[in-house]
C-alpha cells in the first residue's frame, strides 16, 4: 500500500484550483438544466448536451494527440455508469427541490469519499481532515433541516446520487489515474448520449399513461419541442459540462480524494449564487450558517496538505 501511495502524484494546490473552477462552471450548467426542466425531459438534456460536448472533446483529443484509446476500458465504463446515475438522481429532484437544497443533499458525497478512500484504497485521512468532514456534515444538516416541515423526501434522490459520485471519484483515483481527462469526459458523454437516446425510444414505445407523465414530466415526458433558444442553451451546457468533467477527473487524479472533496463543497456556494440569480432563491439563516460551516470544512481539510507542499 505504501508503494501505491508513493506512486500517486500529489499536486494538491493545482487540484484545488481545478475543482473550484469546475464546480462554479457546473453549478451554472445545473441552474440552466433546472430552468428548462419544465419544458424538456432529463433524457433530452442528456442527448442534446452530449451532441455538442462530444464533438468538442473529439477535436481536443485529436488536436492534443491523446487519441481515443482507453487504457482501462472496464473501469472507465463503470465510472461513467456511476456518474450517469449521479446526474440522473440529481436532475430528477430539480422539479421539486430548490437548486441549493438539491446541491446540499448531493454534497454529502465528500463524507462518503473520505470513508471510501480510507477503506477501499488506503488513502490517509488525517484527524484534521476527518474534523473537516464532520464540520461539513453539520453544515449539510443545518441546510437540509431533517425532521422539520422544510425537509422533503425528494432529498433522498440527490443523497443516492452522492453515493454514486463518491464511488466514481474513488475509482477515478485508484483505477483510472492513467486515463486522460479528455478520454474520461468523452466516455461519460458517450454514456449520456447512449442512455438518453435509449430512454427516449423506450418511452415512445411503451407509451406511459397520461397520469404518470403528468406526475413526473421531467422523467417520463415525450421529447418536447426545442427551438433556437433551447438548442443554444444545450450547446452552452454541453461545452461547460465537457470542461467540468475534464476538470473533475484531473483534480481527483492529481490530489487525494478527501482533500479535493472538501473543496468540492464550493459547489454549494455556487449553487446558492445561481439559484438567486435564476430563481430568486434566498437562503435563510440556517442555510447561510451551513454554508459557512461547509467552507470552513474545506479549508480545514486541505490545509495540512498545502502546508506540506503536496
Amino acid at each position: 500500500m505504501a508503494h501505491l501511495e508513493a506512486s500517486r502524484p500529489q499536486q494538491t494546490a493545482l487540484g484545488i484550483g481545478i475543482i473550484l473552477a469546475s464546480v462554479l462552471t457546473m453549478a451554472f450548467a445545473d441552474a440552466v438544466v433546472k430552468l428548462v426542466s419544465a419544458d424538456i425531459t432529463v433524457w433530452q438534456v442528456f442527448v442534446a448536451r452530449s451532441l455538442f460536448a462530444i464533438p468538442i472533446l473529439v477535436v481536443l483529443l485529436l488536436a492534443t494527440g491523446v487519441g481515443l484509446r482507453l487504457r482501462a476500458a472496464k473501469w472507465t465504463v463503470v465510472r461513467s455508469a456511476l456518474l450517469l446515475l449521479t446526474w440522473l438522481a440529481l436532475y430528477a429532484s430539480f422539479p421539486v427541490l430548490s437548486l441549493s437544497v438539491a446541491a446540499v443533499a448531493v454534497y454529502t458525497n465528500p463524507i462518503m469519499i473520505a470513508l471510501f478512500s480510507a477503506v477501499l484504497i488506503g488513502e490517509p485521512v488525517s484527524p484534521r481532515q476527518w474534523g473537516g468532514v464532520i464540520i461539513g456534515f453539520f453544515g449539510v444538516l443545518s441546510i437540509l433541516k431533517p425532521g422539520t416541515d422544510a425537509f422533503s423526501w425528494f432529498t433522498l434522490l440527490p443523497l443516492l446520487g452522492a453515493g454514486f459520485y463518491a464511488f466514481a471519484m474513488v475509482l477515478t483515483r485508484s483505477k483510472c489515474q492513467e486515463e486522460a481527462p479528455l478520454t474520461l469526459a468523452l466516455a461519460l458523454h458517450s454514456a449520456f448520449l447512449a442512455v438518453g437516446t435509449g430512454a427516449v425510444l423506450f418511452l415512445m414505445l411503451i407509451g406511459l399513461d397520461a397520469d404518470a407523465v403528468a406526475a413526473y414530466p421531467f422523467l417520463f415526458g415525450d421529447w418536447g419541442p426545442m427551438g433556437v433558444e433551447e438548442w443554444g442553451l444545450m450547446a452552452l451546457i454541453g461545452a461547460l459540462s465537457a470542461a467540468y468533467f475534464m476538470g473533475v477527473a484531473r483534480a481527483y487524479q492529481i490530489a487525494a480524494p478527501p482533500i479535493v472533496a472538501t473543496f468540492d463543497y464550493a459547489y454549494l456556494i455556487s449553487a446558492a449564487l445561481w439559484g438567486f440569480v435564476f430563481f430568486s432563491e434566498t437562503p435563510d439563516r440556517l442555510t447561510v450558517c451551513g454554508m459557512v460551516l461547509i467552507t470552513t470544512a474545506g479549508l480545514l481539510g486541505a490545509t495540512p496538505a498545502i502546508e506540506r507542499g503536496d
